[in-house]
């Protein structure tokens, strides 16, 4: 499984901003996929999620919860982050993952994610 993520870019505060993963090569291992951010000098966290064939069941990190949105379009094998009210905070490298593992909910782990895309920078500014 190949992961790109696309659509990052510089937004003002209370903005909204779509990033995307495109997913390619054998989906049909892709079990759920999450976005998570890294801001320099912290951890990777996880910000949403979703499970690839089932896009009812979604979970969020707390501080983003009312404000992003995460969906899949299984045709076009894309997951989508839609982030609205963006804050000074939200500024990080978001990536996508995917998790292969059978899993009956949305792992928040990294170490949980066997495919990982590049990345891209959303900046947020004030």
């Amino acid at each position: 499984v190949q992961l790109q993520a696309s659509g990052g870019g510089l937004v003002e505060v209370g903005g909204s901003l779509r990033v995307s993963c495109a997913a390619s090569g054998r989906t049909g291992n892709i079990n759920a996929v999450a976005w998570f951010r890294q801001a320099p000098g912290k951890e990777r966290e996880f910000v949403a999620g979703v499970r690839w064939l089932n896009s009812g069941h979604t979970d969020y990190t707390d501080s983003v919860k009312g404000r992003f949105t995460i969906s899949t379009d299984n045709a076009k094998n894309t997951a989508y982050l839609q982030m609205s009210s963006l804050k000074p905070e939200d500024t990080a490298v978001y990536l996508c993952a995917a998790d292969r593992v059978r899993r009956l909910y949305v792992a928040k782990l990294p170490s949980s994610y066997a495919y990982w895309g590049q990345g891209t920078l959303v900046t947020v500014s004030s």
